[in-house]
């Protein structure tokens, strides 16, 4: 038995997707007959087992309308101030995670924030298991209408991501936020995707193993010590900062104390595996949407190598579970990053080329390339406006045919031919040319038979580039910017930098 009522994330001001079918579902007896109604539009389904999912038909963007649900007995619930438009979900870690107020030039945004941006937004709550206070707690999300006061706590990416939507296609765009830093993408999967593959099974193994070992009162015991640890530890790592905004983190640990992070795994981690795939983003589906946006792969740099499977388990779930396997899938390409006295093993490497290759071998698929707005020594880079507006032009190009693929990409490289005792390189997007900043094109390496890499000069061609090395006569490899952090000289025309590259996947390279 369930009292009526309708699920957490209908909420007044909320923002639902036009020009499709709009799922709305919650509780009631069953039995009940649950009636919809929206601008004329109705829907109805019977509850069963206590549960009820309606869908009303597809209807074109405008509002604000009200929603009215009644579930047969007389009762009724009326949400106000609904609008009809884009519906994204922005998934991720920290760098979604990221708040405006905190982002580069966040509070001059925020100040300056209009009614007519035309941008809502919902957050998740970020509980990390299911108990009674869990639905309490839920009860008190709600969708808001972005302003001074109230979207500094958006994700700074999904904010300029929907307002430059918003600005290009005259309607509302609402973000669903759901997120939570420090994250592997295993988080956010289902057990059962991960569980088909031998490389991807092996995060369940590790958390099954760790569980086998321990009782749940030794793992809250261990929970309780560490939430004791980090309530002193963290104020000492903010007082250090504070005092010294360019100190290094060894020297914040110095002050502060070693960092325990992250918390015991367990049955209430975040960082389980499917633990935030059910108690976060399940709470959203079906909601009606365009599409998901996604920026995350910085903790799964662990296993570099199996980021391509696991990622492309994770889109493959999402898309099974919201009925649509072509739902488009926009995400970010991790940016330079090195932490401050770090050897650079190129694993973000991998797991940049990882990315691109589920952008090349996945349907309705985008990739915001960002190689040019990472910091050294902050995995956070603050700059988040272009990362939300290259997401949004990858948008208005695979979602909304709005632009050309030339307008919303930067040079992809596409195939080489040997030339001259060096390489002649062809690119996609590159048809009016290449930008450089700097004194000369840094970032290209050759290497011959032996595999050994050089550093390789560049001269720009129109569309191509030609790539020689003194030390290599035969050359048969080359790579671009194949390091976690370094210089960044080559654009397009439009400003996004050439994507980073190898021409063979070797993994011996």
């Amino acid at each position: 038995m369930a009292c009526f009522d309708l699920a957490a994330v209908f909420t007044d001001h909320m923002v639902l997707q036009r020009n499709k079918k709009i799922n709305i579902w919650g509780s009631a007896y069953t039995g009940f007959e649950v009636t919809a109604e929206i601008n004329g539009n109705t829907a109805s389904a019977k509850s069963v087992g206590g549960k009820w999912l309606l869908s009303l038909p597809p209807m074109e963007a405008g509002g604000p309308y009200d929603l009215t649900v009644k579930d047969g007995s007389g009762a009724e619930i009326v949400l106000h101030d609904v609008m009809i438009g884009e519906v994204w979900l922005a998934g991720g870690q920290s760098n979604m995670e990221l708040e405006l107020r905190n982002a580069l030039n966040g509070k001059e945004v925020l100040a300056n924030i209009k009614d007519d941006v035309n941008v809502r937004f919902y957050y998740t709550q970020k509980i990390s298991y299911i108990d009674d206070y869990f639905h309490f707690a839920e009860r008190n999300t709600c969708w808001t209408v972005a302003s001074p006061e109230t979207a500094g706590s958006y994700s700074a990416v999904g904010y300029y991501f929907a307002r430059k939507l918003a600005s290009e296609l005259g309607v509302t765009v609402g973000i669903i936020g759901c997120n939570w830093g420090g994250t592997s993408a295993s988080a956010w999967t289902a057990r059962q995707s991960m569980e088909r593959d031998l490389d991807t099974k092996m995060y369940v193994d590790d958390y099954d193993n760790a569980m086998s070992e321990m009782t749940l009162e030794g793992y809250n015991k261990k929970l309780a010590e560490y939430q004791i640890w980090y309530n002193e530890w963290q104020p000492k790592i903010n007082e250090y900062y504070a005092k010294n905004p360019n100190g290094s983190w060894d020297e914040a640990q110095a002050y502060a104390g070693e960092s325990q992070w992250p918390e015991p795994l367990g049955p209430r981690s975040p960082y389980r595996p499917s633990g935030l795939y059910e108690t976060m983003l399940m709470r959203n589906c079906p909601y009606s949407m365009a599409g998901f946006i996604y920026y995350q792969g910085e903790s799964d740099d662990h296993r570099p190598y199996t980021y391509y499977k696991l990622f492309k388990a994770l889109i493959e779930q999402w898309r099974s579970d919201w009925e649509d396997d072509s739902m488009p899938f926009l995400f970010v390409q991790l940016p330079m990053f090195m932490n401050k006295g770090d050897e650079d093993i190129k694993h973000w490497c991998v797991i940049r080329e990882a990315q691109m290759r589920v952008h090349q071998t996945i349907k309705n698929t985008g990739i915001a390339v960002i190689l040019d707005k990472g910091e050294f020594d902050n995995i956070h880079p603050v700059d988040k406006e272009p990362v939300g507006e290259r997401l949004a032009l990858q948008a208005l190009y695979h979602v909304y045919d709005k632009i050309s693929g030339d307008e919303a990409y930067g040079p992809v490289y596409k195939s080489f031919e040997y030339v001259d005792g060096g390489m002649m390189l062809s690119f996609d997007h590159a048809k009016n040319g290449f930008d450089l900043k700097g004194e000369k094109a840094v970032g290209f390496e050759i290497a011959g038979q032996d595999k050994k890499f050089y550093p390789a000069d560049a001269w720009f061609k129109e569309d191509k580039i030609f790539v020689r090395s003194a030390e290599v006569s035969e050359p048969m490899y080359l790579r671009y910017n194949w390091v976690n952090y370094g210089d960044v000289t080559i654009f397009g025309k439009n400003g996004i930098p050439l994507a980073p590259f190898r021409t063979s996947r070797n993994d011996e390279l």
